[in-house]
């Protein structure tokens, strides 16, 4: 009866969509039902391309410079300035999607850059670890509400069903940026200017700031937000990724202070869902977004897939740095195979959702080809050749960039256009929270082989509760043979078997895929957020 009862409401669903589809080409002969695309809009959009790049320029520019950053600055913690930027990334999205339906997109997303300029400014000051970790913190909470805020004001001012082309032109944001934050970051740590990873986002971040004070003019509808929802989700979030980033590292997996956060931070999140569903009049995240198996499959497969696409982006700089004795300059390199696939990848399928309106064959193939690329990454040795571990890095990026720009076309497909700033927020949320898993769970894979593989007075030298990888990897060229080809042979194996975890999750994603539906794309936007260009030319 229950599995009836969803057939019926997606159905019903999937009429009313058909309905509105039928209706907007009734009146796409009406001019002023047509989204005006002024200069105005151009500039909006270009400056969103400029935040894009910016954001995903500091996804990537951290990895390869992260060894020299904790020699430096003598880390015991290091696993926390990946861990701290997504833990605070995640813990702030929630809040995204309810400030910007109730203060405005503009003073959302002004706040967000400036908040990320603050934390970049105190990151390339920094000289102690708390420093860092603090700016990191303060550096996530800007940077993943600014792309957050950025992909529901397209969403604000472009159909669903035209989006495809315009989500593959940021795609081109993250392709730039993922090429060159690896190389970027590795040169400048090499050259002992890592402060500069964190300076430079700083004339960026005002040009962005600059533009959208004086083109990005929307109304701002009145509404309000749940304030005791905004506390749960915020201390959850922060209890579950403390415990994740504690565990296997700091203390065992099956230790008090690893399982009291943990358990209470899903507990804590099961609640927010609870009290969302039943309590607030505007909740955070509504109900209604959860009614249909098309929306939660995309759900899943947007948490999913985030957990081995930035797990590849910190870890494979490892493999190159730890087996290769690659610089951090030439590892971002060796990183290329990965960004110039995903990226190109990424457009192309957005492009094909915009010619074809559809978007379960994209999806489908990716996951299928980023099975096979990840189990076939684990026969990788510390002596495989280069060219092996580069095509293999170029079939994981197909697999990515295909399901990457194109899993939130059935979250929103099914959903009225009132909920996508609501549903986008909840996307970028479990994208940003399974980052922390990605992250985090390459830490403890690799902990585990390192110690278990490498003679006891070895690792004895490193301190209990470091992770021992990014320690190691410095002085892996100057270490005596045979301990030398052992340390590589650890690396190699610990990231084998990450690789094998890869390909189960992977699996999951592929699994839930195959549970949404094909459903008709919107072809109209919100009225109540449209660009004022659009109503003067309308007079």
């Amino acid at each position: 009866m229950e599995h009836t009862s969803v057939q019926e409401n997606e159905s019903s669903l999937s009429n009313r969509a058909l309905a509105k589809l039928e209706d907007s080409s009734l009146e796409s002969n009406n001019p002023t039902n047509k989204p005006a695309r002024g200069f105005r809009f151009w500039v909006v959009f270009f400056s969103l391309f400029v935040a894009v790049f910016l954001i995903c320029l500091e996804a990537t520019v951290v990895s390869t410079a992260l060894p020299t950053i904790a020699k430096d600055l003598a880390l015991s913690q290091f696993v926390w300035i990946g861990s701290c930027y997504a833990l605070a990334n995640a813990a702030a999205l929630p809040l995204c999607g309810g400030f910007a339906q109730v203060f405005g997109r503009k003073p959302v997303i002004l706040g967000s850059l400036i908040l990320f300029i603050i934390g970049s400014a105190i990151g390339g000051s920094a000289h102690n670890q708390s420093t860092i970790l603090a700016a990191r913190v303060i550096q996530g909470v800007g940077g993943g509400c600014t792309l957050a805020i950025c992909t529901i004001i397209v969403s604000d001012l472009v159909s669903l069903s035209e989006r495809g082309a315009f989500n593959g032109i940021l795609g081109l944001a993250f392709c730039i940026a993922g090429g060159i934050g690896p190389v970027v970051g590795g040169a400048l740590a090499q050259e002992g200017q890592w402060r500069w990873i964190f300076f430079m986002n700083i004339p960026i971040a005002v040009f962005c700031i600059s533009i959208i004070i004086f083109s990005l003019h929307v109304p701002t509808p009145p509404g309000s937000v749940s304030e005791n929802g905004n506390f749960i989700i915020v201390a959850s979030t922060a209890s579950c990724s403390t415990g994740l980033t504690w565990g296997g590292i700091e203390h065992p997996w099956n230790s008090p202070q690893v399982l009291v956060p943990l358990i209470l931070g899903l507990l804590g999140t099961a609640a927010f869902f609870v009290y969302e569903a039943f309590v607030p009049t505007y909740p955070l995240i509504p109900y209604h977004i959860f009614a249909n198996r098309t929306s939660i499959s995309g759900f899943i497969q947007t948490f999913i897939l985030s957990i081995p696409h930035l797990s590849l982006l910190y870890y494979l700089p490892v493999y190159y740095q730890a087996c290769k004795d690659a610089s951090p300059t030439a590892s971002g390199v060796d990183l290329f195979g990965l960004v110039f696939s995903v990226a190109p990848m990424a457009m192309i399928s957005g492009l094909s959702v915009n010619i074809f309106k559809v978007y379960r064959p994209q999806i489908i193939a990716g996951w299928v080809i980023l099975i096979v690329g990840s189990g076939a990454l684990s026969i990788v040795k510390e002596n495989s050749t280069r060219s092996l571990s580069l095509g293999l890095q170029i079939v994981n990026g197909i697999g990515i960039g295909l399901v990457y720009m194109t899993v939130y076309f059935p979250i929103l497909a099914p959903l009225p256009i009132t909920s996508t700033a609501q549903a986008l927020a909840l996307y970028n949320y479990l994208r940003a929270i399974a980052q922390t898993w990605g992250v985090t769970i390459g830490s403890a894979v690799l902990q585990n082989q390192l110690k278990s593989d490498l003679p006891v007075g070895f690792t004895d030298q490193f301190p209990a509760g470091v992770a021992i990888a990014y320690s190691i990897i410095p002085i892996v060229p100057g270490l005596s043979q045979p301990l030398k080809d052992q340390v590589r042979d650890a690396f190699a194996k610990g990231l084998a078997t990450l690789w094998q975890v890869h390909t189960g999750i992977i699996g999951a994603g592929l699994i839930a895929c195959l549970f949404m539906r094909g459903l008709p794309l919107h072809t109209e936007v919100d009225k109540n957020w449209e660009l004022e260009e659009k109503a003067v030319k309308s007079k």
